[in-house]
Formats: structure tokens, sequence, C-alpha cells
């Protein structure tokens, strides 16, 4: 993609630089960050990026309509979540693979989620590569006109709302996570506290937590708890959870509920040119003759927990709850990237934010991911290099 300055970057790299940039960001916590970073970003042209903002529009068309709500009831009817759900979610993310469809970069969606991601952190990794590499003048990882000033203005808001109530990052053990180098960076650009879910308790029918000896009343919550996780803890565990659900007013963003909404759950839903085929494994009454032409998604797991690429006839009749599954076309990323030890193919994630005034979702920042392997997440790239998490530049 944008052959010239591709082969720019490439001629440039230096190791030593790559070393400072991964040395700048973990210097951002008090451990190493705990997934791959790549050594390289990817660069975007302005067909590719309007044909990717295109693609979240259409998405977001059926997400603000008046059906999403019913059509979505049921996607956590099997989970006890807290009461106090917001109609719509205050962010969304979408991952689209980019293929080649007849010499044309198409983007195609690969996943969903009415859940944060790193948007805390991809400030910093955009100030990294530009501290160490050269990024060419007219290209930004932001979209829509945002800048880093104005991106972290509305997030702020989104996450904080009401400057006058006090708001949480709250998630279980965040110190043993992957991301807890944004939830650090966070903390940091926000002035926002990490809370697990362990230290509240309640006192006058109000959440509390203690830090450095003072009680803080949490009124709003940043949530990061993904709340499958909490059904495999300990009955302690589970009992602080359940503090929440008891407690009236809390503000969410996101709702727990908001994460099973939009999630694969909708992928069925979504007719649009973007979105391969999909259907709930439940409904498919015929199953199609070129199985190995798609993939098996288990509904709510993530980071590529539990898919099955390569499908069989036998790995369909071993699914004992198909309600809980999805059979989707397959997509081909197309290995556009070029590196040093070979093309590798990328995946976009793009960070959605909703807007009250013009009350739509706005594309702001996004992540990218590179993989050499049939899995794009970092975790399936373990033993590559210029393969993992990246970052986007789009031209302007």
């Amino acid at each position: 993609m944008i052959s010239a300055i591709r082969q720019a970057y490439i001629t440039a790299f230096s190791e030593s630089n790559y070393q400072n940039m991964l040395s700048e960001l973990n210097n951002q916590v008090s451990d190493k960050i705990g997934f791959r970073l790549a050594e390289t970003p990817v660069f975007i042209d302005k067909a590719t990026k309007y044909a990717l903002l295109k693609a979240g529009e259409e998405i977001n068309a059926f997400i603000t309509s008046e059906t999403f709500v019913v059509k979505t009831e049921n996607s956590f009817s099997t989970i006890t979540t807290p009461p106090n759900e917001n109609r719509l979610p205050a962010c969304i993310v979408m991952d689209f693979a980019l293929c080649n469809h007849n010499n044309e970069i198409i983007p195609k969606l690969i996943e969903l989620q009415g859940f944060p991601s790193l948007f805390g952190f991809e400030v910093m990794h955009d100030i990294a590569f530009r501290n160490n590499f050269t990024i060419p003048e007219g290209y930004s990882p932001y979209l829509n006109n945002y800048t880093q000033e104005s991106y972290l203005a509305h997030l702020s808001s989104l996450i904080k709302g009401d400057q006058k109530k006090h708001t949480v990052l709250l998630e279980l053990f965040p110190e043993q996570q992957k991301t807890k180098i944004d939830f650090e960076i966070t903390k940091k650009l926000l002035d926002i506290p990490i809370v697990c879910i362990t230290e509240i308790f309640k006192e006058d029918n109000h959440l509390i937590y203690i830090r450095n000896n003072v009680k803080h009343t949490i009124e709003r919550i940043y949530n990061r708890v993904i709340w499958d996780e909490i059904e495999k803890q300990s009955t302690e565990v589970k009992e602080k959870a359940a503090l929440l659900s008891s407690s009236i007013g809390l503000e969410w963003v996101t709702h727990p509920n908001h994460y099973y909404r939009i999630s694969k759950y909708i992928l069925p839903f979504l007719n649009t040119s973007c979105v391969p085929k999909t259907q709930f494994l439940a409904e498919v009454k015929t199953l199609p003759e070129n199985l190995d032409s798609y993939v098996l998604k288990p509904l709510f797991s993530f980071a590529g927990q539990g898919v099955l690429i390569d499908v069989t006839k036998k790995d369909i009749e071993n699914i004992k709850d198909p309600q809980n599954w999805i059979i989707q076309e397959k997509v081909i990323y197309a290995p556009m990237i070029d590196t040093p030890t070979g093309p590798a193919t990328t995946e976009i994630r793009l960070f959605y934010f909703w807007d009250e005034k013009a009350k739509k979702y706005i594309a702001t920042l996004n992540l990218a991911r590179l993989s050499k392997g049939k899995m794009i997440g970092v975790s399936y790239n373990a033993n590559a290099t210029w393969v993992g998490g990246s970052l986007a530049y789009f031209e302007q």
C-alpha cells in the first residue's frame, strides 16, 4: 500500500529506533507491554480510508436503528448483568480486514464491539512512532479532522461525563491484563483511578473504594470488565460483582450489555457489502458444500479464542451449543504490506465515539494489527517479526 512510502520506510528502518520506541512505551507503565508491537505502521491512501469510513457508516446505521434493541435482546439472556443500561454505548470499535478484490483494496468486517479498546495507548503509540521514525507529512492516525487535543477532549467527556461525578476505570484484576498499559496511560491522560472489582464494598447504599486511607464513592464506571469472566471467578469475587447490580444510579461507559449486543451477535443482521455472509449456526437448514470457504466462531469469545478456520462437517457435529455459534464466509486477507521478512496482512480497528450534538457515531482514531499467520491476533504470531499491534496513518 502506497509503495513509495512503504519502501522509504523499510530503507530507513533501524532496529535501534524500534527498540527505542518500545522502551519509550514501556517506560509508561510499571511492567513491560503485554503484547508484541510491530516494527512498522500501516500507510493508507484516501480511497481506502473512505471505503473504511463508508463501511462503518453502513454498520452504524443498523446500530442506531429502531430495531437494534429488539433484535439484540437475546444476546445477553444467559448472563446476569447490572441495571441502568443506556440505549446506545458511548463507543464502538470495528475490525476490518483489508482484502484484494479485482486489484482494489476493500474492507471486510471481521468483528465489532460495544466496548472500549486501547483508547489511551494509541495516543502514546502515535507519539512514540513519530519520535523514532519519519512519518510523512499529510498522514495522521486520527480521522474526521480530529487531532490529539480534540480526541482526548472527546474521550474525556465520554468517560467522565459530568465532571462532578466520581469516575473510575473498573476491571477484574487489572494488573494481570495484557492491556494494562492502556489502563495506566488512561489514568495519566484523564486523571482517572483504576479500581479492581475486588476492592469495592457497599456503605450507606453507595459503592466505595479506598485510596491512601481515604474513602471514595463511585458514581460512574468506565467499564473494562468482560462479564463472562466473572462467571469463572470465586464466590468472593462474584459477591463483589453482585454489588454492582444492587446499586441504583450508577452510570456506565459502556454498560456490560453493550458488549453482548454489539458483537459477533449482530453480524447475521448486517446486510452490506462489507460484511461477509453470516448465519447463526442453529438456524442453518442446509450446510454449504464448500465448508472450507467458511469459518466457525463462538459468539462471545474474544482475541480469536475458539475460532475454527478449516471447518469440517465433524467440527459442526461436535458443537453441542449451536445457538452460541455463527458460521461465516471466510475472509481472505490480502498480503499487501511489504516487509523485509515477507508480506504481511493487516486488520484496521476504527474507534467510534458517540457525538451528542450530531447524534451519530464518528470515527476518531484507530489501531492496526499485522500478521503472517492464519490468525490476525498478536498471540498467533509469537515467533514472527514485523507483525503485531500497530497503527494506521491515513492520507489526509
